[in-house]
């Protein structure tokens, strides 16, 4: 957990830094639409991994969609902490009821 944590507190930084010296502010000066796609590339590239790659090719693939969510996050204002507090109150609900419940 902490490492996530840590990870939020920089992108939240770079969001600010030039372009020219941050991947992050990269992405955040192309706007919503990059980072949106560039989340649905990074899974992708995940979903490939497992079905075809080794471990460290999922590993590694997963890292970049966790921290690809994470920019996006951090785009929409939305602290981490938020997504956790729904992992949270999902917990202990049967996977099959809660999205039964979304429906209704």
């Amino acid at each position: 957990m902490e490492t996530l944590t840590r990870l939020e507190a920089t992108i939240a930084q770079r969001l600010t830094a030039s372009p020219d010296e941050s991947y992050v502010a990269k992405l955040h000066a192309k706007g919503l639409a990059k980072i949106a796609q560039k989340l649905g590339e990074e899974a992708t590239e995940t979903v490939i991994a497992a079905l075809a790659g080794d471990e460290a090719e999922l590993v590694g693939e997963a890292a970049d969609l966790l921290f690809h969510l994470m920019v996006l996050l951090a785009e929409k204002g939305v602290p981490l902490e938020q997504v956790l507090a729904e992992l949270d109150r999902r917990e202990g609900l049967s996977g099959l009821a809660e999205k039964a419940a979304r429906t209704e």
